[in-house]
């Protein structure tokens, strides 16, 4: 916008100083002409009176030196042949002009001008004492004729180019003014768009921007108040959970001894923290101005999934399925909070748990790199017919008891660091699902992470079909 306003100005201002400048310059041209020809005339009138008292050539010679002209070689008389000058035709003088020239003014008695060779000549008739007409020519050079000319057209471009810089400045100024509310605005709202929601425009410039910023901030207020309204909402459905988990745990406590009651009141427990966790998150959570980040921010991937697999392999010994853990053994933190990845890797082996029969094996492997840190979840199922679908939000049927979230959960995990979640087939015949976690903010993560997921899609185009 700021530039289109300086190109605008530019040609206006440029158009405005031709229309005003040529014409005004053409004017100064004719005026210097006019003026060269009016002190020809002057000095052509000058020499009138002498020819009306006498025609003798020393007389004359006398008096046209005497002026200025023909002090300077530029005027020469042109006197009709008469008794007084002997019966031929008398020129004081060097002429320029063709013969017929002087015939014609003569003959029309009134003044004219010639082209010579070296400018102009103005041809003066004059009457003589005889009744006969005389011609006074003056030379008026081509210099003479333009002098001054160049120096106004020079003042002329001078004054044009000062207006068309002035113009341009001045539309600069302008544009900042118009550029910068704007500017602020598009700033907030990718500030917004990244989840600082503290994000807010100052509301000045131009009335347009001004109403633009106040509707920005109105729209802003009304996020994070609904963001509010949906963590009081996942608290307060979160909470209705108690009381038939409080029936579980009762029942789970009449179950007696046994490892399969251990692991159902274990199981209950977990259920109970876990609901706790999400009402006081849900309550507690405030609206963040900037991401979390630094040093002491995430967690130990390593310690997270080992601990998280031994919970999951006591359930895996039950339906005697073979486990395999590698890569957890020396800490790795990545920027990513442990409730969350805690909650990742559960949907990913809870789906291990649903989908697959009863003792297929399945392996989880922890790969730490100088810029990311990679997690394969493994099994030997029978795969992932669309991989496409089940990364997206909500894309089940029903029919086999998954609500189509627990991908979406962890593809949301790995994106907040600037990494990806790719689906594939895995070693041990059936899905791998790989976690890219990004560990330099998600800068140069997000770039390879968008590489890989395009050579992912290209892979399960050409690879072998999943589940």
């Amino acid at each position: 916008m700021r530039w289109a306003l300086v190109k605008v100005s530019l040609a206006v201002t440029a158009m405005v100083v031709i229309a005003f400048a040529v014409p005004l310059g053409l004017v100064v041209q004719e005026m210097a002409r006019d003026r060269a020809f009016s002190n020809a005339e002057r000095q052509a009138a000058a020499i009138g009176p002498t020819l009306s008292i006498t025609t003798d050539r020393a007389q004359l010679e006398r008096a046209v030196a005497s002026t200025q002209a023909g002090a300077a070689g530029r005027m020469a008389l042109h006197i009709p042949a008469s008794a007084d000058t002997g019966g031929q035709a008398l020129t004081v003088g060097v002429r320029r002009v063709a013969v017929r020239d002087l015939t014609a003014t003569q003959r029309l008695g009134r003044a004219s001008t010639a082209e010579v060779r070296g400018g102009s000549a103005l041809l003066q008739p004059t009457a003589l004492g005889s009744g006969q007409i005389a011609v006074v020519e003056v030379f008026v050079p081509q210099d003479e004729v333009g002098r001054g000319v160049a120096t106004a057209w020079l003042v002329l471009a001078a004054v044009g180019a000062a207006l068309i810089v002035g113009s341009v400045a001045v539309a600069d100024r302008l544009g900042v003014r118009m550029v910068q509310p704007a500017r602020r605005l598009a700033g907030a709202a990718h500030e917004l768009g990244e989840g600082r929601l503290g994000a807010r425009v100052p509301e000045k410039g131009p009335t347009e921007l001004r109403s633009a910023a106040v509707a920005f901030n109105a729209m802003a207020d009304q996020v994070v108040q609904l963001l509010a309204n949906e963590r009081e909402l996942a608290a307060d459905l979160s909470h209705r959970l108690r009381t038939p988990l409080t029936v579980l745990r009762l029942n789970a406590a009449s179950l007696g001894d046994g490892a399969a009651a251990e692991q159902t009141r274990a199981a209950v427990a977990q259920l109970e923290r876990e609901v706790d966790t999400i009402i006081r998150t849900a309550r507690e959570a405030k609206p963040q101005t900037q991401a979390v980040t630094g040093p002491g921010a995430g967690c130990d991937v390593s310690e997270v999934v080992r601990e998280r697999m031994e919970f999951w392999s006591a359930l895996a010994e039950d339906e005697s399925r073979k486990v395999r853990l590698a890569g957890v053994d020396r800490p790795v933190r990545i920027p990513v909070a442990r409730p969350e990845l805690a909650a990742a890797l559960d949907a990913l082996l809870g789906n291990v748990f649903r989908h697959t029969p009863e003792g297929t094996a399945f392996s989880v492997d922890v790969h730490n790199g100088d810029d990311a840190v990679i997690v394969l979840v493994s099994d030997a199922g029978p795969g992932i017919t669309d991989p496409e679908a089940a990364l997206t939000r909500g894309n089940s049927s029903g029919r086999d008891g998954s609500t189509g979230l627990g991908l979406d959960i962890v593809r949301r995990v790995a994106e907040s660091t600037g990494g990806d979640v790719r689906i594939g087939h895995s070693v041990l015949g059936g899905t791998e699902v790989r976690i890219w976690l990004a560990l330099d903010g998600g800068q140069r993560g997000a770039s390879r992470g968008r590489r890989g997921s395009r050579s992912g899609r290209r892979g399960r185009r050409g690879g072998p079909p999943g589940r």
